[in-house]
Parts: C-alpha cells; structure tokens; sequence
C-alpha cells in the first residue's frame, strides 16, 4: 500500500523567498527517486507563508529512504531557520 504524505510549511515572512527556492530545489531529485509516486509543491492561496508539499510513496520504507537522501539533508540544512513550523501527516487511503 502507498503511503501518502502532507508536508506544511509555515516560513518566516522574511524569508519567504528562500524556503521557496529550497522547496522547489528538492523538487526534480525528489521526483527521480524510484519509489516517489507523487512529489508536488503547493503554496496556500489564503496564507502567503505557507508551503504544502503533496507526496506519494510506494510504502513507509520508500519515504524513510528519502529522509536519508542528500537533497533531503541539503533541504532541511537550508529551511532550518528560516521557518516557524514544519507538520507532515503521513496518511492512509482508506477509499
């Protein structure tokens, strides 16, 4: 079974800028890893400073993976204090 994440991604407002470009940087590799089904950034039409990151896994070993890869490292390197909060859901279809 997939498994689905929901990555939020509230940025400091003076920084909105270069979380984007970190964000979007880890887009292309992420989406090249042979078990990402699904990996698309989003940017909230109601809060400016907020990022959602819609991914897909082939399974929770898939996403573990990718939290070990060096584009993931380098993302999380560059948004560390640039953001206020940072809330994945990892979730399950049910239907």
């Amino acid at each position: 079974m997939t498994l689905i994440a929901v990555a939020t991604i509230d940025a400091k407002a003076d920084h909105i800028a270069a979380v984007r470009a970190a964000l979007e940087a880890v887009v292309p590799p992420s989406r090249a890893e042979s078990t990402c089904l699904r990996y698309e950034l989003h940017l909230d039409n109601k809060i400016p400073t907020r990022f959602i990151m819609l991914e897909e896994w082939a399974n929770e070993a898939a996403l573990r993976a990718h939290e070990t890869t060096p584009h993931f490292k380098a993302l999380v390197a560059a948004v560390g204090d640039k953001v206020v909060n940072i809330d994945v859901a990892e979730l399950s279809k049910l239907a």
